[in-house]
């Protein structure tokens, strides 16, 4: 009797939960895992120089809130993966099994008399310098070996991770070789050509020299870098091939 009056607690309080996280609604999600509704969520600054959330009229710092949903979208807070532990929201760009979520900035000029939102931007490929999590766990960096564990189990996602892993060594190696090429273009331009003698004064006497080699060399590395760049770049987009694949 006791184990069956457990279970159906435990029922109770995972529907409860499904019920606090209506997305249809606006709602403040605390570290604590409460939920709190309200008719507006606002973004504002306070006095001390950083931002507070506005629940109606209920000011929040945003230390205390790990999502929040709104008009303009749902966001995770990111001060847990920030350095300095500063509060930044970044929004969800992605949602599914596994969800995505791109950084945004705050913009400090109200757009009306009681609002304060986030600057424009422009979506980019998924990268790893964007933040991922299941459901409403906590963040964690959207880099290869996060990503690599949350999608263990699909064999193709895995398989385009590899092959974004493998144009990120390739693009790296360019760089490498294209800072090799430019630093040896540099030296040979401060070289001083072959000594073919002396003059009357006795002082070294040098063949003309050719900037040919040097030139080459420069090309090459700039090349290489661009190359790199573009090859990195069309790594990336497998990140996010994989991530869709998983949420399918």
């Amino acid at each position: 009797m006791k184990k069956l009056l457990i279970l159906v607690m435990a029922c109770y309080g995972l529907n409860a939960r499904s019920q606090q996280l209506n997305e249809s609604r606006n709602f403040l999600y605390f570290y604590s895992d409460s939920t709190v509704y309200a008719q507006k969520i606002r973004l504002r600054p306070d006095f001390s120089g950083g931002w507070s959330l506005r629940a109606d009229s209920r000011r929040v710092p945003v230390s205390q809130v790990k999502f929040f949903n709104n008009e303009d979208g749902f966001f995770a807070n990111t001060r847990k993966l920030n350095l300095l532990g500063q509060a930044s929201f970044a929004e969800r760009i992605i949602e599914g099994k596994l969800n995505i979520y791109q950084e945004v900035v705050y913009d400090d000029t109200p757009i009306d008399a009681e609002y304060y939102g986030f600057r424009d931007y422009r979506r980019q490929v998924v990268n790893n310098r964007m933040f991922m999590n299941k459901g409403y766990n906590d963040l964690k960096k959207a880099n290869y070996r996060n990503l690599n564990e949350a999608m263990a189990d699909n064999p193709k996602s895995l398989a385009l991770l590899r092959q974004y892993r493998n144009t990120k060594i390739t693009g790296i190696a360019m760089y490498v070789a294209a800072g090799a090429a430019i630093i040896a273009s540099g030296v040979t331009l401060m070289s001083e050509g072959k000594q073919v003698g002396t003059t009357f004064g006795g002082m070294p006497k040098y063949a003309d020299r050719s900037y040919t080699g040097s030139f080459v060399l420069l090309g090459l590395g700039a090349a290489l870098s661009i190359g790199g760049y573009f090859v990195g770049e069309s790594g990336k987009k497998n990140i996010e091939r994989a991530v869709d694949n998983y949420n399918r």
